[in-house]
Formats: C-alpha cells, sequence, structure tokens
C-alpha cells in the first residue's frame, strides 16, 4: 500500500469515503423489509475496514469486507438507486490509490466488472451499474490521486535536499582530509628517513646524528603546529571565499542566498568564516530553508555577522556547534546570539574591531 503522509490528503480520502457511502445508506435506510438492517451492518463493516486500511492494515481487509458487502448490501434499497454500485465504484477508486504497479488498474477494472456483475444478478441492469461504478471511481482518482502524486514528488525533492545537504558535509569533511594528508604526509616521510639516518649514524658519526635527530623533531614540531592551525581554521580560512564557497552550496541545495560582505582581515575574519561554516550547516541540516540572507557589518567598536534563514523547524537553543562556536569566540571577546519569529530563525556573531 502507498504511504499517505499528509494528514489534510488522509482527511480527504475519509472524506471521499464517506461520499460514496451516504447514498448506499439512504438507500437502505429506505427499504421497508427487514434487509435494511443487513444493508447497515454491510456498510459498517467497510467503514470498519476502511479505517483498519488506512491505519496500517492489509489492503486485504477491504477486499474481503467489499465481498462480504454484496450479499448484504446490494439487496436492499430502491431499485432506481442502484445501491452497490456507488460501493463498486468506491472499491474501483480506492484500489488506484492504495495498490501499486499493475495491481492497482486490475483491481480498479474488476471492481467495475463486479459491479456489473451484482447489477445484473440484482436488477437485471449490469450496464447501468457499470457506469455509475466508473463515474465514481473516476472521480475519486481526480480528486484524491492528483495531490497524493504531488505529495510523492515533495517527498522526492525533500529526499533529494536531504542528500544534498549530507554531501556538502561530506564534500567538507574531505576537504579537510586532504589539507591534513597534504600536511603530514610529505612531514612524516622526511621524519622517517631523518630517524633511520640518525639511527645508521649513531655509531659513525655522532656529531651528525645529532643533528639529524634535531633536525626529525624540529620538522614534527612544525608538523603538529601546523595540524593545529588546520583543526582551528583550515589554516588560513579567507572569508570572502567562505562566504562565496556558502552561497554556492545554499544555492546548490535549492535555497535562494543574498550576501552583504565588507572586508574584514586577521583572526576576525577567520573566526567569522569558522562561524559562517557552522551556520551554513546549521541551515542545511536543520531546516526546510527557501531563503538566506548573510550579512557582514562594521562598527567602530565590533564586527557583526547575521545570518537569517526561514523554514526553521527546530527551537532556539544553542547546539553542540553553535556552543562551540561561542567557546572560541569567547577568547577574542566575541559572542553568539540566536532568535526565532515564526519560522525564521537567525543567528548573530559578534566579536570586537
Amino acid at each position: 500500500m502507498n504511504d499517505l503522509p499528509h494528514t489534510a490528503l488522509r482527511g480527504t480520502l475519509h472524506l471521499l469515503w464517506v461520499s460514496c457511502l451516504v447514498t448506499p445508506l439512504v438507500a437502505v435506510l429506505r427499504e421497508p423489509s427487514a434487509m435494511r438492517w443487513a444493508g447497515v451492518l454491510g456498510l459498517l463493516v467497510l467503514a470498519v475496514a476502511y479505517a483498519l486500511t488506512l491505519r496500517g492494515g492489509r489492503i486485504r481487509w477491504l477486499v474481503a469486507a467489499t465481498l462480504v458487502s454484496i450479499p448484504l448490501v446490494a439487496p436492499a434499497g430502491p431499485d432506481e438507486m442502484w445501491t452497490w454500485a456507488w460501493i463498486g465504484g468506491c472499491s474501483a477508486g480506492f484500489a488506484a490509490l492504495l495498490l501499486t504497479g499493475a495491481w492497482r488498474w486490475i483491481a480498479a477494472v474488476g471492481a467495475v466488472a463486479l459491479a456489473g456483475v451484482v447489477g445484473f444478478f440484482v436488477d437485471r441492469d449490469h450496464t447501468t451499474y457499470q457506469m455509475v461504478a466508473a463515474a465514481v471511481g473516476a472521480t475519486i482518482i481526480a480528486m484524491a490521486g492528483l495531490p497524493l502524486w504531488f505529495a510523492g514528488l515533495l517527498e522526492q525533492a525533500r529526499a533529494g535536499r536531504e542528500a544534498r545537504a549530507e554531501l556538502a558535509v561530506s564534500e567538507e569533511r574531505l576537504r579537510f582530509a586532504r589539507d591534513v594528508h597534504d600536511l603530514l604526509g610529505h612531514r612524516l616521510t622526511v621524519i622517517a628517513l631523518k630517524a633511520e639516518l640518525a639511527g645508521r649514524l649513531a655509531a659513525t658519526d655522532p656529531e651528525r646524528s645529532a643533528d639529524e635527530a634535531f633536525e626529525a623533531q624540529r620538522l614534527a614540531s612544525s608538523a603538529l603546529e601546523e595540524v593545529r592551525e588546520a583543526v582551528h581554521g583550515y589554516r588560513a580560512v579567507s572569508l570572502p571565499e567562505q562566504l562565496e564557497a556558502v552561497r554556492n552550496v545554499l544555492r546548490e541545495a535549492g535555497i535562494r542566498c543574498t550576501v552583504s560582505d565588507v572586508p574584514v582581515h586577521g583572526e576576525r575574519a577567520t573566526q567569522l568564516a569558522l562561524a559562517l561554516r557552522e551556520a551554513c550547516t546549521n541551515v542545511l541540516r536543520h531546516s526546510h530553508a527557501t531563503w538566506c540572507m548573510i550579512d557582514v557589518a562594521v562598527a567602530e567598536e565590533e564586527v557583526r555577522m547575521t545570518v537569517t534563514n526561514d523554514g526553521t523547524e527546530k527551537p532556539p537553543g544553542e547546539g553542540n556547534g553553535i556552543r562551540g562556536m561561542g567557546e572560541r569566540l569567547a577568547g577574542l571577546g566575541g559572542q553568539v546570539s540566536t532568535n526565532r519569529s515564526g519560522d525564521v530563525f537567525t543567528l548573530q556573531v559578534v566579536v570586537p574591531a
């Protein structure tokens, strides 16, 4: 059975089902004989089976209830209301919505044909029964099938957007891994060679061996310092380059992005670039934004970066990323604040100028 993701669509399907049962119910209640109660029982069985099916039950329950309703409902009601033809049409329409593949159309056509068989045995009028069933089924498909199709497209678009966000994060991790590899690969090779040379010269040329060991130590210290710089800021993070990268990533994710940039240099620019990277990750992971605005402004005593986006789902608060951002900026006398108004989320980063 297809997924029915939206409450509004579920409500539409319930309404259509109830509408299909109104005419059979009126016909059954107008039946003067005791068959009216058998008809009411058949309609009640159908309603319960349908509710169970939409709540996650198997479609076979609805099929069994439809078949059980034939001897209970079909003989009841005036001939001119074609009582069971409405149920057959309802079954045809919902078969096309609840089943998948070729089975949906086989079941829909089978339900219309079954309505004709019931009409032949009850009223000797299979043509009218089939016409009523086909019209009801087509109406249900037109009224609910198109919204369900659009809902499926929206779910696919959302999944694709989440995949793009994960891809952007993975690419950033790969870039960092390449930076670390470039930093350490050559240095560690040279350190290993110098350590091996120092070991060989220890017995024959102690002075040169000591020089090689000292050089290996110096290279190791230099490599460690570069790794620390990479971890804390990818060595030299350019704020303009990071702004451009964030704008491209957001646009690729289908988010309209506008950037207001002013020249900021030094450690302040590095910290703002790192904060911008974290803000971009939050937009991609924790919202369904359609637009994002990034504004960088310099006053006499402070530099202020504001990132605003719509589509926020999570309540405002400090996650690990924002908390870590605040801890880094605290060393510079900076601060981080967040605010949410409706579905619009604002992240503001302030550092001394």
